[in-house]
């Protein structure tokens, strides 16, 4: 990114006060207990089982695993995930699968 594009960033945060999931298109992760996992800001399903899952990033990607995971939901770019949640791991783009 830019120096300008930075400087526009971190003066539109500082005046509007904005999240940063929003201005820096970062996912936005919710897990309640073990059970339930809400993703935001995500682009996409990558790989579905029932142990394993994997979702797109604007930077990187979201690995979960756990046991009968189950997609319940894809509204635009929020998924809802059930199951028994053992894991979450966030590769970021300049890490190496």
């Amino acid at each position: 990114m830019t120096r300008i594009g930075r400087r526009l960033r971190g003066w539109t945060n500082g005046v509007l006060d904005l999240p940063q999931d929003v201005l820096q298109e970062l996912p936005r992760i919710t897990l309640i207990g073990n059970k339930e996992l809400y993703i935001e800001n995500h682009r996409g399903v990558l790989h579905f089982s029932s142990g394993q899952l994997t979702i797109a990033l604007a930077q990187g990607s979201l690995e979960i695993s756990g046991q009968e995971l189950m997609i319940r939901n894809i509204l635009g770019q929020e998924l809802a995930v059930e199951g028994i949640i053992g894991e979450i791991r966030y590769k970021g783009s300049e890490e190496k699968p």
